[in-house]
């Protein structure tokens, strides 16, 4: 099965499909970039249709990659490309100062999405043994509709699992900026803020999840809110129970006790939380890195910050 990787390096273990190429942890931004065969421009280039044999001008450009001449997309007037370079410069500082360290970076959809992930130097532990490690990740969007995301990925050690650092809509911790502005890097780094203190909010929750219990009827009830079932007669006007759940639903729920990590906090709402991590990046999806570009980039990366929110408000409730 083709594979929505085209090129990658990443530091340590092997990734998802194991592709790419393996990198000390040590490489400067630059370097990472030249090891994951993103070293590579993009221009824009106006098109033109012919019509009465005369060749005329769209009024739009294509987005043109200078290595091999492919047409990535087809933008307006207005589009400010940002090069791969400028992106994985964003990471300069951090990782000159020691506060980072590059850790996967490549091109996906043949080159429409370039990323960079850098390693925060500060984790926490959990439950005697629960260990998060934090992410920052740079998606770099070659596509038309796409804006360019920075934000902090918390990583659950054991089970690889990416978490979401967003405990409400309104305290995101990304930045999306839109192509039709200039990208301004100073900007973006002020809008983030310290990456430790959103570390040490998102601890504070995931404790909080791993001291209320769940009960059999709230878990049913917390799995329908995170995976709604569509219309089906089968079970209008029925009780709520494992029978009425969800495809998706029903394998959260069975992975429940036996989930990598399992054994943190058991019968609580971050064991549940994790279920829905569990199976969004490990389980759903046609291939592994079908399920990665949606956990974080697509319909999953929504629907785990929206698990991770309406754990919070069912275990206020318990």
């Amino acid at each position: 099965m083709a594979h929505m990787v085209e090129t990658m390096a990443y530091a340590g273990q092997v990734p998802w499909h194991g592709l790419g190429v393996p990198v000390s942890n040590d490489l400067t931004p630059v370097q990472m970039m030249e090891k994951a065969g993103v070293d590579w421009r993009v221009q824009e280039v106006e098109t033109f249709i012919e019509y009465n044999n005369k060749k005329m001008a769209t009024g739009q450009k294509a987005l043109v990659r200078e290595t091999d001449g492919r047409i990535l997309t087809t933008v307006g007037e207005n589009w400010n490309p940002v090069q791969n370079e400028d992106a994985f410069n964003f990471f300069a500082e951090y990782c000159l100062s020691g506060d980072m360290e590059m850790h996967t970076a490549g091109s996906l959809k043949d080159g429409q999405m370039v990323w960079a992930l850098a390693k925060v130097k500060s984790d926490f532990e959990l439950f005697g043994g629960d260990r998060v490690e934090s992410y920052l990740l740079f998606s770099n969007p070659h596509q038309y509709g796409k804006a360019i995301d920075i934000r902090f990925t918390p990583i659950r050690v054991v089970c690889n699992n990416t978490l979401t650092l967003s405990l409400d809509q309104k305290a995101d911790k990304s930045v999306k900026v839109g192509h039709r502005v200039e990208f301004d890097a100073s900007e973006v780094k002020t809008a983030l803020g310290i990456a430790s203190d959103k570390l040490a909010h998102y601890k504070e929750a995931a404790e909080y999840l791993g001291k209320r219990r769940v009960t059999a009827e709230s878990l049913i009830e917390y799995y329908n809110t995170v995976f709604p079932r569509t219309a089906d007669k089968r079970v209008q006007g029925k009780s709520l129970t494992v029978d009425t759940l969800s495809r998706n639903a029903k394998m959260a729920y069975d992975v429940l006790e036996t989930q990598p990590g399992a054994e943190y906090a058991e019968g609580s709402w971050w064991q549940a939380f994790n279920s829905v991590t569990y199976i969004t990046d490990h389980v759903q999806g046609r291939n592994e890195d079908n399920r990665l570009y949606s956990s974080w980039f697509g319909g999953n990366q929504l629907r785990k910050k929206n698990a991770l929110q309406t754990a919070i408000e069912f275990a206020e409730a318990s």
